[in-house]
């Protein structure tokens, strides 16, 4: 898997990093078949305090596309959201999927 880590407003530390790689080691262990990712990393300037760091993952898989975004005041807690929602739709993919496989045609 492709691993691509982009950041605005702040230096993506080696910490940053290897946290990013084990959210996306969780999301591998549900599916394996993902062909690359993207992480951005933002700091805005919201007048909220708690939505001021941001986490956008997506992930390409065989023929589809998936996205999740996270804010917070931490950005470890917002990389963990963000991969928390990737899981949940990675593992709805699968079954998708699985369920398509494994439909019986009428003869």
């Amino acid at each position: 898997m492709n691993l691509k880590i982009n950041s605005r407003h702040l230096e993506v530390t080696p910490a940053m990093r290897a946290h990013v790689e084990l959210g996306m080691s969780k999301v591998r262990k549900h599916f394996d078949h993902v062909i690359d990712a993207t992480i951005f990393l933002m700091i805005d300037n919201a007048k909220e305090k708690d939505l001021r760091q941001t986490a956008e993952l997506t992930i390409h898989l065989k023929g589809k596309d998936l996205y999740a975004e996270a804010h917070n005041a931490d950005l470890y807690h917002a990389i963990d959201a963000a991969v928390h929602k990737l899981e949940r739709q990675v593992v709805k993919h699968k079954e998708k999927v699985q369920d398509h496989h494994h439909e019986k045609h009428p003869e």
